[in-house]
């Protein structure tokens, strides 16, 4: 089975290729769990979908603590095999 990726591009021009881990609406937003690794103590990341309104999708890093606490409790419960932990 084929893994899913997408490439970010940061403000600096460099693309950015995560491997998608899952996704999941919220309150109509879209939310990916991404990692940069495949490794079993990979570094994970939450990204949130902004710009909906527009042909082409735009995620951007979750930062907000609650909100970053919220939604790893989501995917938790998604993923019963992994446990995230978020600073």
């Amino acid at each position: 089975m084929a893994t899913k990726t997408i490439t970010l591009t940061t403000d600096d021009d460099e693309e950015i290729e995560l491997m998608v881990i899952e996704q999941t609406m919220i309150n109509n937003v879209n939310y990916l769990l991404v990692t940069d690794s495949e490794e079993d103590e990979a570094d994970a990341y939450i990204l949130k979908e902004t710009g909906a309104e527009t042909e082409d999708a735009y995620y951007e890093f979750v930062e907000d603590s609650t909100e970053l606490e919220v939604i790893s409790k989501v995917f938790e419960q998604m993923l019963d095999d992994i446990d995230l932990k978020y600073e």
